[in-house]
């Protein structure tokens, strides 16, 4: 398949979960993937550049590089963030501005490094990747929530400030629900089982549920597709 073909991507937190997922997909497509995260990939074959998403002048720095070795950049998915759980009376300052930092700076520091170069050649696509927790709320993720819930508010206005020029630029939200990947791996199965029986399908989403919809919104299918959340989450908020 070649939906992205010859398309340049740029994934942070690219190297496992959602991300490692995204860039698989991505570039079966045809797409030039480059991973930005802390650790390098080790399982998808793409490019990799160390980076830290709340260091702005490393970001700025780096997004030159690419920039520079790839000429353009078409795709940017904003999927690097972190967890830092606690009640609100016992959430620490350090969890708060650590959780504030990556999910909600993060894509701040990338986004605004690389939409320029979109603007400036006319064309691309901005994907944040939010949750249902930022839509919902949920106990003991009151950091968490806002970065989400901010992520959103982004996306809404990312979609009319790219586009007022007149530039091609489209700006959609992903929001997962419950998915299977690693950072359920100390969730008691009981509460993993909870999460099943209250969703109308009965399970928990897939990696590849959320890199397909990625896939979409980052493909020319989705080019009148401005400005949207998408919400993958098997019906759990209906």
């Amino acid at each position: 398949m070649d939906r992205l073909k010859d398309k340049v991507a740029l994934i942070t937190g690219g190297s496992q979960g959602l991300g490692a997922e995204m860039a698989k997909r991505f570039k079966e497509e045809g797409a030039k993937v480059v991973s930005l995260d802390l650790k390098a990939p080790t399982e998808a074959d793409v490019d990799f550049f160390e980076l830290n998403v709340t260091d702005s002048e490393k970001v700025n720095a780096v997004i030159a590089e690419v920039f520079e070795k790839y000429g353009k950049i078409d795709i940017l998915v904003n999927n690097a963030g972190i967890t830092a759980d606690a009640l609100l009376n016992k959430m620490t300052d350090d969890q708060w501005d650590r959780v504030i930092n990556v999910n909600l700076k993060g894509v701040f520091n990338v986004t605004r490094a690389v939409s320029p170069h979109m603007i400036e050649q006319g064309t691309g696509s901005v994907i944040n990747i939010s949750s249902v927790v930022g839509e919902y709320g949920n106990i003991g993720q009151s950091n968490y929530a806002a970065t989400k819930a901010g992520v959103i508010g982004l996306t809404y206005t990312w979609a009319k400030e790219f586009t007022r020029k007149g530039a091609q630029v489209r700006t959609n939200c992903i929001a997962p629900g419950y998915i299977n990947t690693s950072i359920l791996d100390t969730v008691p199965e009981k509460i993993i089982q909870s999460m099943k029986d209250t969703n109308p399908m009965k399970r928990l989403g897939e990696p590849i549920e959320i890199a397909n919809a990625a896939l979409f919104l980052a493909s020319d299918e989705a080019s009148y597709v401005n400005g949207q959340v998408l919400g993958v989450n098997g019906g759990m908020r209906l």
